[in-house]
Order: C-alpha cells, then sequence, then structure tokens
C-alpha cells in the first residue's frame, strides 16, 4: 500500500464560496476541456448525445434547495472535487502505489501507468471524488491543473487551476493553505471556513465558505413597496397645454 507523507512543504487547495457560486458550470466545462486536452489520458464520454450519456468528470456541481429555521428557502450551488486530504484514504488504499501525495506541494495525484483500474481508492475516498474513465480504464481526478500551475509558458495570470481561472464570479480560490498569511487563508479566517464532514478525520485542504444570512422579506402587514417614492405625483396642478387638455377631456 502507498505510504502518505509526513508532512509537505505547502497546501495547496482550493477555497469554494458558497455565498458566490451561480451554479453556472463554467468551471465544470472548463475543467472537462482543459483536462482533456492536456493531463494524462482524455476524459472520455460514453454515448454523448443519446438517451443515456455518461462520462467522466474532474469537476461537479450540485444543486441543493435548503429551507432555514427562519426565512425563505435558498438555492445552493455546492461544487465538488477532490479535496487534496492530508490524510487521503484513497492513498493508503491503494494496492499499486499509483495514488500519491506529493511532498513538495500537497497535491493528490494518481500515475496512470501504474494504475490498474481495480477502484479501490474510489471506494476509499468518502467524497465520490474520483471516477474510473471507462474508455482507458484509469483512475482520473482533480490535479489542481498541476500541468497549468507550473508551466512558465503561460502567462503568470494563467497559472492557476482552470476551474479558478474561469469563475465568472470569483467564488472560486487558489493558494498555499498551508502558509496562514496566504490570501486563501485570510480569507478562511474572515468568512468562517469550513472542512467537508470533518467528523472523518481525513483532514481536507480544500475549505468551503459558508453562504452568508440573506436579507429577510418584509412580513405582510409590513409589506414595503419599492416603487413608491417614483409613483408619487410630480404636481398638484397642471398648467399650460397639459391643463387645457385636462379641461377639455373633462368636458366629454
Amino acid at each position: 500500500m502507498t505510504q502518505l507523507p509526513t508532512h509537505t512543504d505547502k497546501k495547496l487547495g482550493l477555497v469554494i464560496d458558497l455565498d458566490t457560486c451561480v451554479g453556472c458550470h463554467a468551471c465544470v466545462i472548463s475543467c472537462k476541456g482543459w483536462n482533456t486536452e492536456n493531463y494524462g489520458a482524455p476524459l472520455s464520454d460514453q454515448d454523448p448525445y443519446g438517451a443515456d450519456p455518461s462520462g467522466t468528470f474532474l469537476n461537479r456541481v450540485h444543486s441543493y434547495e435548503v429551507q432555514p429555521k427562519e426565512g425563505d428557502a435558498q438555492l445552493i450551488h455546492f461544487p465538488k472535487s477532490c479535496l487534496h486530504c492530508e490524510d487521503a484514504p484513497c492513498v493508503t488504499v491503494c494496492p499499486t502505489g499509483a495514488s500519491y501525495k506529493r511532498v513538495e506541494d500537497g497535491i493528490v495525484l494518481v500515475n496512470e501507468s501504474d494504475c490498474i483500474g481495480c477502484g479501490l481508492c474510489a471506494w476509499a475516498c468518502p467524497y465520490g471524488a474520483r471516477e474510473l474513465d471507462q474508455a482507458e480504464g484509469v483512475m482520473k481526478k482533480c490535479t489542481l491543473c498541476v500541468d497549468r500551475i507550473y508551466n512558465e509558458n503561460l502567462p503568470e495570470i494563467d497559472r492557476t487551476p482552470s476551474c479558478v481561472r474561469t469563475c465568472p464570479s470569483n467564488a472560486r480560490h487558489f493558494g498555499d493553505l498551508g502558509d496562514p498569511n496566504s490570501d486563501v487563508s485570510l480569507l478562511v479566517a474572515e468568512r468562517g471556513g469550513m472542512d467537508l464532514m470533518p467528523e472523518l478525520g481525513t483532514k481536507p485542504v480544500n475549505k468551503y465558505l459558508p453562504p452568508r444570512p440573506k436579507d429577510q422579506l418584509a412580513q405582510q402587514d409590513e409589506q414595503i413597496d419599492i416603487l413608491a417614492p417614483f409613483l408619487e405625483p410630480v404636481a398638484t396642478e397642471t398648467k399650460g397645454f397639459l391643463s387645457w387638455l385636462d379641461k377639455t377631456l373633462e368636458k366629454l
């Protein structure tokens, strides 16, 4: 079985803001495109235009309707991908050593040439973040776009995961969560970032920022007409042509 490193030099990961994610799936599409054209085996699709399409995705967005104890229901969009856990069970269960966690940055990867497609890592992952590619027969997962973030041939602004670069609402952030002074660590501290299912003890590196409380609508007997100031009459008496027209129409 594969051993986890006792420590990593960095803890690269994502911070996802559930308050600003609009569920547009731009991150899903950009992830699919980049990882199909570049690192590792392409992400295949089976019968994509048929009645029962399926395919391999490294990032998915789920939408849930949440009913708070008070106030109106809210629609929460929840992106999910590999969380690059510190104590990653998907790594330790791998029989060939294909799954491993890097010492230099903490990214969890799969060496596809050693993967036998047994699926043990997918069973071990409590987050459902691994998918077996049906065409290639190897396990696929988020790589944090390792082929982008270190690529000096790209402009510096593009050396970030494809999903982060694409997000139109700035709901996804990338950085070193092992550095307490990094932008992502400060954001987590300010907004109360949370682990996904911390009770499992996997110590996920990725964090989620909770939705902010929403403004509550007034009660039925306290309804406020926001258009009222714009509907107030601008004059009490008409003058000139409008005054003549008004009096003429009254006589008809």
